[in-house]
């Protein structure tokens, strides 16, 4: 029997723009705009009508998911989407047609009940015509205007949707929106449906933040300058080191403290997304963050529940790199150091050359999945060949393993021989290296991840790679250092007992679930329908 997954397309429009918006949205010059197009509800109501006739009607919730346009975002969003289906309950996922093709597969026994709605952006000025994701766009200086065509198209394809609902399966019940959907709980309570924020990220870096008020820049503990990243709020009531480290906070206050061209800064959005929800969802559970979990509690004056960590399977189709996976054999147990670094960082050539010459210092075997300056997002596009220092791949043949192009890295992670995560700490790479109990090397980039570092290092579950405090510049013996450390001094033995106590919580299917189940039965008591 031929399975289809429900794809549907909502045309690129031109509406009525705010007057930020009109001042940076381009006609499509030379295309015919049919009333279609110009109202893009008239397609979507028929697939929905099409979807309602064909799909499961049987019990359960429908929730919209929001996910930002990030590959970070869009996975774990597609992982959960697929936990929540596999609970009776019927998703919509709203994303553009490029991130559908080369990011979410749906099993085809779920095809009935995940539904996925491509929104093409407009055109914006400054944004390459096919920036889906901000690792399409070749400087983070662009940004924001990826943000602001996301508003402008999202924004009214969630209203097209809301209305739209032809039969009571699927009229939705709730929208989980990520932190970027500021406008999301307004528009979801304009149709009387409630709105549930999604965190992706860990209930400490949430909670370093405060209250949403403090995130929309209000109040006593608004974080106004790059001085107030740098000290632990005196809010936190128990002890911590979850704070920026100075150079951190010097680089990230502008992008996500100061509005940009969408009209809002990023902090911004998630105190908005925050403060219009009536229940707050975090990726992560009770036993890895309780004492973080309960402040949040406090801070928002809302119900604030784990929904578990969902890690994906590590069950990734490894075509392409079988002759990796051999290597991979080859090594002892725990021996091989896999060093991956995300698909947000953009890394500059001479931190990609410390990397190189810290692995081949340490003198440990290792696996690197390597992104050169200008690498894309798709399979196959390696860059501009920079950043590896000449006659590194022919020194280290043999000891050492350079992937180019997309890896599957849960695959790697679970290897039996992969002892070691050099990491950026992205909170997804995160639940992904313990929930297969390997010991992690921190070298923080960008956004939360510094506060990830903090927060593992607090918890004995990673050691961070020591940096030049003022311009967090890093040398190949720091990074050869902090490798050995974790691999075969003193340290090793303790961070691998960590590791192994992290997989039992990060690695447990059966809890992550339960959580889940926990959040959807909230969910479910106080839906619309209930």
């Amino acid at each position: 029997m031929l399975q289809c997954i429900q794809i549907y397309t909502m045309s690129r429009y031109v509406s009525k723009a705010k007057t930020k918006w009109r001042k940076h949205l381009i006609g499509d010059i030379g295309r015919t705009q049919t009333e279609e197009s110009l109202h893009p509800s008239i397609s979507l109501k028929k697939a929905l009508v099409s979807v309602a006739i064909a799909a499961n009607s049987s019990g359960g919730m429908h929730v919209v998911l929001l996910p930002w346009l990030a590959f970070g975002h869009i996975l774990p969003f597609t992982e959960l989407a697929k936990r929540i289906a596999r609970q009776g309950h019927r998703v919509t996922i709203l994303t553009t047609p490029r991130n559908t093709r080369r990011l979410i597969d749906i099993p085809p026994d779920l095809a009935a009940l995940i539904r996925i709605v491509d929104i093409p952006l407009p055109r914006v000025e400054h944004l390459p015509e096919d920036a889906e994701a901000s690792i399409d766009l070749p400087s983070d200086d662009l940004r924001p205007y990826l943000r602001l065509a996301y508003d402008h198209a999202f924004a009214r394809a969630l209203s097209d949707i809301l209305e739209a609902a032809p039969a009571p399966s699927w009229r939705t019940d709730w929208v989980l929106t990520d932190y970027a959907a500021y406008w999301a709980p307004e528009a979801a309570a304009r149709h009387g449906v409630p709105c549930a924020y999604l965190s992706l990220y860990a209930a400490a870096a949430l909670g370093f933040f405060g209250t949403p008020e403090a995130l929309m820049g209000r109040g006593r503990h608004a974080k106004t300058a790059p001085e107030h990243l740098t000290e632990v709020p005196d809010f936190v009531p128990f002890p911590s080191t979850v704070a920026y480290r100075g150079h951190e906070a010097r680089g990230m206050f502008r992008p996500v403290a100061v509005a940009d061209v969408s009209g809002v800064a990023e902090l911004h959005r998630s105190g908005m997304s925050i403060a219009g929800s009536q229940v707050v969802g975090i990726r992560t559970s009770m036993e890895f963050e309780p004492e973080w979990l309960r402040l949040l509690g406090e801070l928002y004056q809302k119900p604030v529940i784990p929904v578990g960590l969902f890690p994906p399977p590590p069950t990734q189709d490894v075509a392409g790199h079988e002759a990796t996976m051999r290597w991979l054999d080859g090594q002892a147990p725990g021996s091989v150091v896999y060093a991956a670094f995300g698909s947000e960082a953009k890394l500059a050539s001479a931190q990609l050359e410390a990397i190189a010459l810290g692995l081949e210092a340490s003198g440990l075997p290792f696996l690197w999945a390597f992104r050169a300056p200008g690498a894309g997002a798709d399979t196959g596009d390696e860059g501009t060949g920079g950043g590896l220092p000449a006659g590194f791949e022919e020194r280290v043949a043999g000891r050492g393993v350079v992937c180019r192009g997309w890896v599957p890295q849960v695959s790697f992670l679970a290897h039996g021989s992969v002892g070691a995560f050099l990491t950026h700490a992205g909170w997804n790479s995160v639940t992904e290296g313990l929930a297969n109990g390997v010991k992690l090397v921190l070298l923080p980039l960008m956004f939360d991840q510094g506060l990830n570092a903090r927060l593992l290092v607090e918890k004995k579950m990673g050691v961070e790679v020591v940096r030049d405090e003022e311009d967090g510049s890093f040398a190949p013996k720091d990074i050869a250092a902090a490798l050995r450390r974790v691999m075969v001094e003193d340290a090793s033995e303790e961070l691998g007992m960590k590791a192994k106590e992290a997989a039992r919580v990060f690695g447990n299917d059966e809890a992550n679930d339960q959580c889940l189940r926990d959040f959807l039965r909230y969910l479910s008591e106080h839906s619309r329908h209930s």
